[in-house]
């Protein structure tokens, strides 16, 4: 185990989370990450990912990336995206996937830390163009459990399996770090283009 992942292990446990699920065997895959309430989600899921033995790559946007934070995100795996331009970052993710030898791009659907009841289908996607899975990633403020939670397969039709991500993660009756911040949404409010 190196430092950086005794570290993370140290971390995880001292904020007080319980580990459910770990590392994902795939190469490559997208990891969601719901609740997405706040900044403070990144830490939490990069303390989770780093103590199982992964590299979580986090797409951050680009405004954070100054010095000296910006050095530090990239250290850690996060990746600056200009979210004005979906369709060009959508088409230079799966370039990259496509290109590496092993990639867990994590991703806060919902595209806001604000209360929203449609999310961005991006992470769908870059998923099915680059003929990678999805796992329905988690961390519940409520039980403070934290996983990669299921394997899921995207299809040709976005829409309906938005609505089945959608439904497991409403079933889950979590909760975000901002209380009331969270919404899994409804079928009538799910899908933001790109």
């Amino acid at each position: 185990m190196c430092n950086k992942q005794k570290f993370a292990s140290w971390l995880i446990r001292k904020m007080g989370w319980k580990i459910k699920e770990g590392l994902v065997p795939e190469p490559k895959c997208i990891i969601l990450g719901v609740p997405h309430t706040s900044v403070k989600d990144f830490i939490i899921s990069w303390a989770f990912y780093t103590s199982v033995g992964g590299t979580p790559n986090i797409m951050i946007k680009k405004e954070f990336f100054f010095w000296p934070i910006g050095k530090l995100l990239r250290k850690m795996g996060a990746i600056p995206v200009d979210r004005t331009h979906g369709a060009v970052t959508a088409k230079h993710v799966i370039d990259a996937i496509k290109s590496a030898d092993k990639m867990h791009l994590c991703i806060a659907p919902e595209g806001t830390r604000k209360k929203t009841r449609r999310w961005k289908t991006g992470f769908h996607t870059i998923a099915r163009q680059a003929g990678i899975p999805i796992y329905l990633g988690y961390f519940n403020y409520k039980t403070k459990e934290i996983g990669r939670g299921i394997r899921f397969v995207p299809t040709e039709d976005a829409r309906k399996d938005l609505k089945k991500i959608m439904a497991h993660y409403a079933a889950m009756e979590m909760e975000g770090r901002k209380k009331g911040q969270w919404d899994p949404g409804d079928e009538k409010c799910l899908i933001t283009e790109d």
